[in-house]
């Protein structure tokens, strides 16, 4: 698999809490040079960056970000102003400790909630890995799948780990038809993104292939 294969699978992602239109714009930059899947910001940039690219990149955000708590009201709303700025993808975080306390209707109705706000728009549901157990995971993979969301995803990549490769491949297994895989955090090489997409990841959210692929010019042009 070549880079320009990965990168297609990217969302280019910045989403520290002291970044900068100027830094956000640069992202946007590379995301066209490098004709990734999407970049992924903050919702109070989508509407500036949305208005810089046009149609030239998908614009992704997220919502309920990053510790997931937000009541289901509040999420719809965030989403629909995202929406309503300009975003091509909602990425949201589940309520953690409602699946700690096994309240899954109540997961199950807000993703609903969700999917209906974002219509044709692709929806992302982070769980956060590194905070469930296997048995934790299959649930979420079997409620994701009825929601109607789009992908599942692995992490904040504001918790304690990222993506693992088991993880990517127990979701693999357990997703049901039409729900895709999203692995973020930790995605440091190549290599490490070539794994995800063969155990099933068809997207990764990382900003370190891009910055490889410079690296590569930057060697060329010598």
């Amino acid at each position: 698999m070549n880079i320009s294969e990965i990168l297609a699978k990217c969302d280019h992602t910045l989403l520290s809490q002291s970044a900068t239109w100027e830094e956000i714009k640069a992202v946007c930059d590379d995301g066209i040079r490098y004709r990734t899947a999407s970049v992924c910001i903050p919702a109070s940039y989508v509407k500036q960056a949305k208005e810089y690219v046009g149609d030239q990149l998908a614009i992704c955000t997220v919502i309920g970000f990053p510790n997931g708590y937000s009541t289901t009201a509040t999420k719809v709303f965030e989403c629909r102003d995202a929406l309503a700025n300009g975003a091509d993808e909602i990425d949201t975080v589940i309520n953690i400790g409602h699946l700690k306390d096994r309240r899954y209707d109540e997961i199950l109705a807000e993703l609903k909630a969700l999917k209906e706000a974002c219509g044709d728009k692709i929806l992302k549901v982070i769980i956060e890995t590194c905070l469930l157990t296997d048995e934790e995971k299959i649930k979420m993979c079997e409620i994701v799948t009825a929601s109607g969301a789009d992908f599942i995803k692995t992490s904040t990549g504001f918790s304690t780990k990222g993506a693992t490769r088991e993880d990517v491949a127990l979701f693999a297994k357990h997703v049901g038809k039409g729900v895709q895989i999203k692995a973020a955090g930790g995605i440091a090489s190549l290599a490490d993104a070539e794994d995800f997409i063969k155990l099933g990841a068809t997207r990764l959210g990382t900003s370190r292939i891009v910055k490889i692929a410079k690296n590569e010019e930057s060697k060329s042009a010598y």
